[in-house]
Order: C-alpha cells, then sequence, then structure tokens
C-alpha cells in the first residue's frame, strides 16, 4: 500500500469518528477551476401560430437559411414570416461535461413575437466567450406563459409566452479542459472571505493530513497537497470536501429593503446607551361644501362656499432607553413594546447609526 493510499485511508478513519457539528468544506468553498460556463446562440423558431414577429433581421435570417438548401427567394420579395420568429439560445455547461451529454436550454424572442407556444427550434449553434462552438441546439418549446386577445383590443397575458425550455435540447460537441488535474495542490475559494474561516480550514485539514498539508493564501484561498494520478485525486477529494469546518461569525450587518419593509438584525449587532422617542403627526383636512341661496327677491346667485377644517393629531410617543453592548433578543423587546412599525424602525436604526449607538454596518437595498 502506498504512502498516498496510506493517506487517504487514514483520512476516510478520521471523518467517519468525527462528530457532525459544522458545516462541511463542500458547502463553505468551491474548488478553482471547478465552475460553470454559459453559452449562447441563435436561431429561429418555426411552426407558430401566427405570433412570429416581422423584425427584419428574421427575413435575412430565413433568407440565408433557403440559400442553404439551395433554395434562393427573388430580391425584393418579403415572405409574409407569420409563423417563424427570431430567438437567443442560452444554456450553462456544467464542469466536466462531456461530449454527447445533453443541456437543458432557454429560448427567448428578440423580435415582436407574441407568444413562442407550439414552435420548434431549428439547429442553432450555442458558442463560448471564446466564440468556439460547444453544444448543438434543437427542439419542440416548452412555454409556460400564454395570451389571448379580443376583437375590441382587450387582451390578458399569463406569465411570458415569448420565453420557453427545452429539456435537454442541446448536445454537447466539444468538452472544455479543467485544470483539476493539473498541479501539486488544490485550491479552494470560500464563498464568503474570511480570515478566521480560512485559519479554521488550514487548521482541519492539517490536523487530518499532516502539518504543511494546507496554507492559506488569503481571506478566500486554501491550497492543499493533493496526489497528481486523477483517481487518487478524486478520491483523496471526495474525502476532503466533507471535513467539517466551524466557520467564524459574520459581522455585524443590519439589512433593510426599503421596497419591501423587511429588516434583518444580525446576531452580533450591538447599541450603545442611547434614549430613542418617535412619533407620529397627522394632519387631516376635511372639506364641508356649503350653499348659500340668495335673499328673496334679490339679484344675488346661488354660490357655493368652501368650508375646510383642518386638525393637526400627533400621537403619543413612548420614550424606551437602549442600554450598553444590548443583545439582539433586547432590541427585539424594546421595539415590541412601543409597537413600532417597520417604517419607523427603519427611521429609529438610521437616527442610531447617525449617533454612533450602532455598532454594525447598515446596508439599505
Amino acid at each position: 500500500m502506498t504512502i498516498r493510499r496510506c493517506v487517504v485511508l487514514s483520512l476516510m478513519l478520521a471523518v467517519m469518528a468525527a462528530p457532525v457539528m459544522a458545516d462541511r468544506l463542500k458547502d463553505l468553498a468551491r474548488i478553482k477551476g471547478v465552475r460553470n460556463n454559459q453559452l449562447v446562440g441563435y436561431g429561429l423558431v418555426v411552426g407558430l401560430d401566427g405570433t412570429g414577429d416581422k423584425a427584419p433581421f428574421t427575413n435575412q435570417t430565413f433568407r440565408n437559411m433557403m440559400n442553404q438548401f439551395g433554395i434562393t427567394l427573388p430580391d425584393g420579395v418579403n415572405p409574409n414570416l407569420a409563423n417563424v420568429a427570431a430567438v437567443t439560445v442560452s444554456a450553462t455547461l456544467p464542469p466536466f461535461a462531456k461530449a454527447g451529454q445533453e443541456l437543458d436550454i432557454t429560448v427567448s424572442s428578440i423580435g415582436n413575437s407574441d407568444s413562442l407556444r407550439g414552435g420548434t427550434l431549428l439547429m442553432a449553434p450555442l458558442k463560448g466567450a471564446d466564440g468556439n462552438v460547444y453544444a448543438m441546439a434543437q427542439g419542440s418549446l416548452v412555454v409556460g406563459g400564454f395570451g389571448a386577445q379580443g376583437a375590441d383590443g382587450s387582451r390578458i397575458t399569463v406569465n411570458v409566452p415569448s420565453v420557453g425550455r427545452i429539456p435537454n435540447g442541446a448536445t454537447i460537441e466539444r468538452e472544455i479542459a479543467s485544470p483539476f488535474t493539473r498541479g501539486d495542490t488544490i485550491t479552494f475559494h470560500l464563498m464568503r472571505p474570511d480570515f478566521t474561516t480560512a485559519r479554521r480550514v488550514v487548521e482541519v485539514v492539517n490536523e487530518h493530513l499532516g502539518p504543511d498539508m494546507a496554507y492559506a493564501h488569503d481571506a478566500t484561498s486554501i491550497s492543499v497537497r493533493a496526489p497528481r494520478d486523477p483517481s487518487q485525486r478524486v478520491s483523496f477529494l471526495s474525502i476532503l470536501e466533507n471535513l467539517e469546518v466551524d466557520p467564524a461569525e459574520d459581522a455585524a450587518k443590519v439589512v433593510i429593503n426599503s421596497r419591501t419593509g423587511t429588516i434583518v438584525i444580525g446576531q452580533n449587532v450591538r447599541v450603545s446607551p442611547a434614549a430613542v422617542t418617535h412619533g407620529n403627526l397627522t394632519v387631516t383636512i376635511q372639506e364641508n361644501p356649503e350653499v348659500q341661496q340668495p335673499n328673496p327677491f334679490t339679484d344675488g346667485t346661488t354660490e357655493v362656499v368652501q368650508d375646510s377644517q383642518i386638525a393637526v393629531t400627533e400621537d403619543p410617543a413612548r420614550m424606551f432607553k437602549f442600554g450598553p453592548a444590548v443583545t439582539l433578543n433586547e432590541i427585539v423587546q424594546a421595539v415590541n413594546q412601543v409597537g413600532a412599525a417597520p417604517g419607523d424602525v427603519m427611521a429609529v436604526l438610521e437616527a442610531l447609526k447617525q449617533v454612533g449607538a450602532l455598532r454594525a454596518e447598515l446596508i439599505v437595498i
């Protein structure tokens, strides 16, 4: 038994004996070079029920396609392409995808087509960022939306009928070389960069593999020495990514969604001593028009006189006090005691941040 296989075996026994208390390494980080690649293409959808587009590039594409089949359309003749639509085709090429495998694709109209329901995508090449063709797409669309229109111009649309999908609609023709088997190390990139988490990952790996097997480049990247043989590297990585690491606690943050009124307060948020009062001022304007008639046997006219009543009321505001190093639970209790609405809580948190009493990063999205 080689040294590398002994290391893998000992690592398996250590992982099996470890208690499940923290996050797995695969949930905290991604492997360098193991990534998705986006593909995009252009094509024609035919067989529509009169919902095609009238864009000039659709006619040009249709002419080019007919020329490839040996059919030349007369100059000056614009075919009525009510059943044809120009579309873009997009797909995601996963890591380690092999030639012959199939991909799901999304087809979207780029003209003024009302609906792609019932259409069929003709063969369209899908290219990567380098301009090479990596897959070929074709098939019948599955469209979740639909629309209906009346003779008077009224219409109704459910979801988006101009976008559809084709499950397994593209076949991979070219593979992307992966750097997974290159070099003597495997590098992990933390999804949430943190120096403490990076240090703990290094400590856990070195504890199971031996000293100096892992080292951190910065708050994001950790490299681990790995065998060169592909089969051994796969076994090595399958065990390595299941190591459990206790991630560091995030920085104190308060996130406010001003559109929905959602407020999320992190666990480590603290508040310095501060007193807060917040009330509502309500202004009510009531119009009471009165009709005044002229006196009998006079030349007066009937007039409408406006009688406006303005009232100003202010809800009684209760003052509450934040003590030093208030915990998250105490903040929630203080806010609930005064019955503050989400909009009021936003104003209070922003004011606390301005006076320096809120010890957290305030993020408004």
